[in-house]
């Protein structure tokens, strides 16, 4: 890798780790600039997702906010996603074709699951509520001063969501692109939250799946350090730039960016077979 295919990986991870913060699918702008300065394959696969674990962190760390409150909910999803992204990381070693067709299919999915998430979101939790009756509140008792009003745990998230995040964290450990996107999905249509709060949590899922993945290849792949270290140092300074960015796009612009992101990912995914 010469200098010239040096600042062009450098800038990749830049606006990889901005693009990862506010929608994800940032793989689909460094993997091809590592294939084009010559790495093969499965050392630019391998050496992406080492490099853009900085950027990860960055992101969680630049949506801290957002993030208050959501202790539990992230420490149980991200063991689903640590449990994923290794064992997406060792299918990757050793089956490295294995998910390619799919990919495609899967992300343009998740960009229409993300488009219609507030309609589903509404008909699920409209079949909690008739499920579920409202706790009987005694006449006269009045709400407790200043109490937060926590959003009702539908049923579903609790068994369907850590399953579909494990399974997630298995695509993101292999591959990665549009990871994301898919995430968002699964959470605003499952988990009751407001968008930049789940955003926020899905810094931290893809984070821990690019994490243990990460550490996987470090220890029985052979991973390129100089294209690994010129990523990271762009992502690093693109999570931050992402969370500002992601934090001021109002939920429905920032839904619709997804979406149509999200579709344009597949599709580019379907033409490059």
């Amino acid at each position: 890798m010469d200098a010239l295919g040096g600042v062009a990986v450098a800038a990749a991870g830049l606006f990889a780790g901005t693009i990862n913060t506010v929608v994800g699918s940032g793989s689909l702008v460094t993997f091809p600039v590592l294939l084009g300065v010559g790495y093969s394959p499965l050392v630019a696969n391998v050496s992406n997702t080492v490099g853009l674990v900085p950027g990860s962190v960055s992101g969680a760390i630049g949506y801290r906010r957002e993030l208050v409150g959501q202790r539990g909910r992230a420490v149980r999803l991200g063991a689903c996603s640590l449990l994923g992204g290794l064992t997406g990381g060792l299918l990757l070693l050793g089956f490295p074709n294995a998910f390619r067709s799919i990919v495609p299919w899967l992300v343009i999915a998740a960009a229409l699951l993300m488009a219609a998430q507030p309609r589903l979101s509404a008909l699920l939790r409209a079949r909690a509520e008739r499920r579920t009756p409202a706790a009987a509140v005694p006449a006269g008792a009045p709400a407790a001063a200043g109490a937060p009003t926590a959003p009702a745990t539908r049923p579903d998230s609790r068994i369907v969501l850590p399953v579909l995040v494990f399974a997630t964290g298995v695509y993101g450990g292999y591959f990665g692109a549009a990871q994301g996107v898919v995430l968002l999905a699964l959470l605003g249509i499952l988990a009751d939250d407001g968008l930049q709060r789940l955003n926020a949590l899905k810094n931290v899922l893809a984070g821990v799946v690019n994490g243990v993945a990460a550490v996987l290849f470090i220890l029985v792949s052979h991973v390129s350090w100089p294209a690994a270290l010129l990523i990271g140092a762009g992502a690093l300074v693109g999570g931050q730039v992402g969370a500002v960015v992601a934090r001021r796009i109002p939920p429905a612009v920032l839904r619709a960016v997804i979406s149509v992101g999200g579709v344009v990912v597949g599709v580019v995914l379907l033409v490059r077979g």
